[in-house]
């Protein structure tokens, strides 16, 4: 996929370039579970392209406190149906019909939280251990995360790390929801203290980090445990991510997710219609 991470890196780039600060509430992104972001910015981005700042690019008097292209923590999370070029290798691309048809992991999947991550020079944010169907809840768990290298990933600049195994021994303990109008977001637990307590203490074993060159497809299990450190070198890491979720009848989306489908724009079907994966 290297033309296309090109395409896409160049699109991501024209992106920045349109962003315009003077009318950004400066909503930073953050993940830690006590300062996730969740203001109405966030909450509504589903079906638009906004821009979240890192933490590090906003000063204490709430300005940019370098060039606004490299302040940017990610793009999202609607480009996978307002942008073309995003739409076009996620909902119009038969050779990634293709892996969905081979992977037999979902029967009639939906694409959603499409997003560019930039990672940026020497301030890109660590994001720490979490799995994706924390935040993508469904019942039965059926997240499942295609990431695309758009730039070279290294060890110095925040390639991802993977806990092998993990989506088999680390049950999802919790659930990233909506707390209401004008509460923001948090986390809601679906085990007991004791049961979230035994898992944290549970042996985990060795992270493995992955490199990847442009144009890299990494696919992630909703379960397994992943991370990314800090980008403490000169370049950026631009990635491209979207993930799907199974349809009912074979999956619930959870009504408490902070993503919801709106009626401008319901959760966008990955395979052609009328097709129904068999397996």
């Amino acid at each position: 996929m290297e033309n296309e991470a090109n395409e896409l890196l160049q699109r991501s780039k024209s992106l920045l370039d349109q962003f315009d600060p003077a009318t950004h509430p400066m909503t930073k992104f953050t993940t830690g579970d006590d300062d996730h972001v969740g203001d109405d910015y966030f909450l509504d981005s589903g079906d638009k392209i906004r821009y979240f700042l890192e933490p590090d690019a906003v000063d204490k008097d709430g300005r940019l406190n370098r060039d606004k292209q490299k302040a940017v923590n990610k793009i999202g999370h609607g480009l996978h149906e307002l942008d073309p070029a995003f739409r076009r290798v996620t909902l119009e691309n038969e050779r990634l019909r293709s892996i969905v048809r081979d992977l037999k992991f979902h029967h009639d999947p939906v694409a959603l939280q499409s997003m560019v991550i930039t990672k940026q020079q020497q301030i890109g944010g660590e994001v720490p251990e979490h799995n994706d169907s924390t935040f993508l809840y469904t019942n039965p768990p059926s997240a499942l995360g295609f990431w695309i290298a758009l730039e070279k990933c290294t060890a110095s600049n925040g390639a991802l790390s993977f806990l092998p195994g993990s989506q088999k021994t680390s049950p999802i303990t919790k659930r990233f929801v909506r707390l209401g109008p004008g509460k923001g977001t948090g986390f809601e637990s679906l085990v007991s203290p004791e049961e979230e307590k035994a898992a944290q203490e549970r042996p985990k074993g060795e992270y493995i980090m992955e490199t990847c060159e442009p144009g890299d497809l990494v696919l992630i299990h909703g379960s397994v445990l992943h991370k990314s450190e800090r980008n403490t070198s000169p370049n950026t890491r631009f990635a491209y991510t979207f993930h799907m979720v199974e349809s009912p009848p074979y999956a619930k989306y959870d009504e408490k997710n902070w993503l919801q489908p709106t009626k401008a724009m319901p959760f966008s079907r990955v395979l052609p219609p009328g097709e129904i994966a068999v397996f």
